[in-house]
């Protein structure tokens, strides 16, 4: 028999009068039975977390620090038991769902850190001018209120740790909601939680289904929404809830140019490698997984055979095998999808170089060249190991290229020129720019975010702290400064 895993609610465990059953995307085994979570149950979360508001803001930062310290050892100490399970209900491959425990762990660390020095305290005098004499302002940050954090399941653990933790660290209550497909590492957060001494009411996991989130999202008293996921529904939240704020972390088309400066052989091997590893890893769903590739001329024939070889190179097959690189998509109709738009452009006059074939909920490896630019896979996120490769004459026609995208989240340059690599950071539309290696980097501490349809906002600890606060003054009058 499969025990239910419990919710947590308003810091305690609950369960609901109906479950779900999580399956294994590889092959469709039960992973666990969840709990689901009554409307009286989501409104009494929501009631504490709005009730426990002031209270929370007021802990000492000690006390939150060390709550997340907390949850850092701890992650630590269960790192293969949350790998093992990240891999069961996700596909991921488990040599990389430890590098996403490994990352929860340092943005918890990150989070403790935030918490011990944040205040965006700021002295000011403000006698500049007459009638400012004597006067002194201080700058600090407060909660906005309560965070309704809305998690993906692509990184069922990370990305709801850069929900959860920056929201402790500044004091703002949080209600996480978890991808119905990936609740369970969710919930393991919940259980470390349960082991420090938050106030009670201050968070609650609550994997309640996705037809249940438009009153959660227009509830008056959930002022802050934190979503990670399509532009599709983020936008459909900024549209009925205009006058909240909110942070949408939302798709990419992210691309990798290949500069002619980038052109000796070990460049060349060195750039097809992190493009096979980074269009793969995940299977291809994240949203700054290589999409596309946007070669010089220079050098494309030569980088051409050796991306498509990188690709065939990778190991496919299951996930809770430690060689493996690239397991199943998240579901059979996700893998369906993908078939369907590398179909439409080999119809429409791409060349298949590598891959094109499905199996069940997985999806080979695939290289395209020559997509027509009018294509489904050409204009929108893919979410799947597919990849594109496209010639162009020259930087600007490079740079182009990647801002024809809608999306602007991040994008690779190779080139060895810190000229060229000034002037990427000023043209190219997105919201980050990794010099000398894929866009698929990503630092837990550093801003992470996009323009256009990639979203509005940061994440990234410190500053999604302060999207979860706004800056209050306080004007001192009659001091001898």
């Amino acid at each position: 028999m499969t025990s239910t895993h419990a919710f947590w609610l308003a810091g305690r465990q609950a369960t609901g009068e109906a479950t779900f059953d999580v399956t294994s995307p590889w092959d469709g085994r039960l992973v666990g039975r969840v709990g689901v979570p009554s409307d009286a149950q989501v409104e009494e979360a929501v009631a504490a977390a709005h009730a426990v508001r002031d209270e929370f803001a007021a802990t000492p930062a000690h006390v939150r620090a060390a709550a997340l310290d907390h949850v850092s050892k701890r992650l630590v100490e269960r790192t293969e038991e949350i790998a093992r399970l990240i891999s069961a209900e996700n596909g991921k491959p488990v040599k990389w769902a430890r590098g996403e425990v490994g990352r929860a762990v340092s943005v918890f660390r990150f989070a403790a850190e935030e918490a011990r020095r944040f205040n965006g305290g700021e002295a000011q005098r403000l006698d500049t001018d007459a009638g400012g004499q004597g006067r002194l302002a201080l700058t600090r940050r407060f909660p906005k209120g309560v965070v309704l954090g809305i998690a993906p399941f692509n990184f069922p653990l990370n990305l709801c740790a850069h929900k959860i933790a920056p929201a402790i660290a500044a004091g703002a209550p949080i209600i996480l909601k978890p991808a119905p497909a990936t609740p369970l590492s969710g919930l393991v957060i919940g259980e470390l939680l349960a082991e420090t001494d938050l106030p009670a009411g201050s968070w609650s996991v609550l994997p309640v289904a996705n037809d249940k989130m438009p009153a959660l999202v227009r509830d008056e008293r959930l002022p802050v929404i934190s979503f990670t996921g399509s532009d599709k529904v983020g936008y459909a939240i900024m549209d009925s809830v205009p006058r909240k704020h909110l942070t949408l972390e939302l798709g990419g088309n992210g691309a990798a140019v290949v500069l002619a400066d980038w052109a000796s052989d070990q460049d060349l091997d060195w750039a097809a490698t992190r493009i096979a590893t980074f269009s793969n890893y995940q299977g291809g769903q994240s949203c700054i997984s290589v999409q596309r590739v946007v070669a010089d001329a220079a050098v494309y024939d030569r980088l051409l055979p050796r991306i498509v070889a990188a690709v065939e190179a990778q190991v496919t097959g299951d996930p809770s095998d430690d060689t493996t690189d690239v397991g199943p998509l998240v579901s059979e109709e996700a893998a369906k999808r993908v078939e369907s738009w590398v179909d439409e452009a080999v119809a429409a006059g791409a060349e298949l170089l590598a891959g094109g074939k499905r199996d069940g909920a997985s999806y080979a490896p695939t290289v395209l060249a020559g997509v027509p630019a009018d294509v489904t896979i050409s204009c929108e996120e893919v979410f799947g190991p597919v990849l594109t490769v496209q010639k162009v004459d020259g930087e600007a026609a490079a740079f182009a290229a990647v801002n024809e995208s809608k999306y602007g989240l991040q994008a690779g340059v190779f080139t060895h020129d810190l000229q060229t690599a000034f002037r990427a950071h000023r043209a190219l539309e997105v919201g980050g720019v990794v010099i000398g290696d894929v866009p698929s980097y990503r630092a837990d501490q550093m801003p992470y975010g996009g323009v256009k349809q990639s979203g509005v906002g940061r994440e990234g600890v410190r500053f999604a702290m302060d999207d979860y606060t706004y800056e209050r003054v306080l004007v001192l009058t009659g001091l001898a400064l």
